[in-house]
């Protein structure tokens, strides 16, 4: 059986981490998490060191000190999954917004479409999203539309954070040369990917607005996508050596 390792950030998702843990370990197709946590002062971590109790051969975790960001959090996951030989690597919000059951329909697009990376997109079919405001959903769609124009990539939602890579994607792009750390991150990650000649494929989803905790949304985030998206464009992309 494949080896499926679901990678999911944390920080300060006391409400959701039990929950969404038990639903992944619900679904058939023996997934194994790996929760980063970056140092949650509502004590995320240590529910999961209990939940550990409960599956010490499926329930990872690493612990960081402090806020490193979104893009430090996955590269930290790649590695490791890497280095523990995992096929599939996924990568999954904590609070719902992505629905644990899709995971096996990115999977399905890996393992038997010939994807190299799927891509869980909100936007490849209309809209789908659902309890957003409409100023995000707006600032959302329309920064992937600058995306695509920007850097002549197909495909309509760039900002997506769910996703399952094939294990060679992963060895093959040089994760040192990974610049961007917050949603900038995600785009860079699937422009990489594309530019060294894999296959990309959106699998539509439903993306829900989290129930519980705090969005980890700013400003901030986009005008680090914004800039580097330019810088992106003329930057080489060299596979890992």
């Amino acid at each position: 059986m494949d080896k499926k390792a679901v990678i999911i950030p944390t920080y300060n998702e006391k409400e959701n981490i039990t929950a969404i843990i038990r639903k992944v370990f619900s679904l058939e197709g023996g997934f194994h998490i790996l929760v980063i946590d970056d140092g949650s002062p509502d004590g995320t971590a240590a529910i999961v060191k209990r939940l550990q109790e409960e599956f010490p051969d499926r329930l990872y975790l690493i612990e960081r000190s402090g806020k490193l960001g979104l893009g430090t959090a996955y590269l930290t996951g790649f590695r490791w999954s890497l280095d523990h030989g995992y096929d599939y690597i996924f990568e999954m919000d904590a609070d719902f917004s992505h629905n644990p059951d899709d995971l096996l329909r990115l999977y399905w697009a890996c393992s038997e479409e010939g994807a190299d990376l799927a891509i869980g997109s909100r936007y490849c079919h209309g809209v789908s999203v659902v309890d957003w405001p409409i100023g995000r959903i707006v600032m959302s769609y329309y920064a992937s539309a600058y995306v695509r124009m920007v850097l002549h990539m197909r495909v309509y939602d760039t900002t997506a954070g769910f996703k399952c890579y094939r294990r060679r994607v992963l060895e093959t792009i040089d994760l040192d040369r990974v610049e961007m750390k917050g949603y900038g991150f995600q785009i860079e990650m699937k422009y990489t990917a594309w530019r060294l000649g894999f296959t990309l494929r959106e699998v539509p989803i439903i993306f829900i607005n989290r129930q519980l905790g705090t969005s980890k949304m700013s400003g901030g985030i986009f005008g680090e996508a914004f800039w580097g998206v330019i810088r992106l464009r003329f930057r080489k992309i060299y596979p890992r050596t």
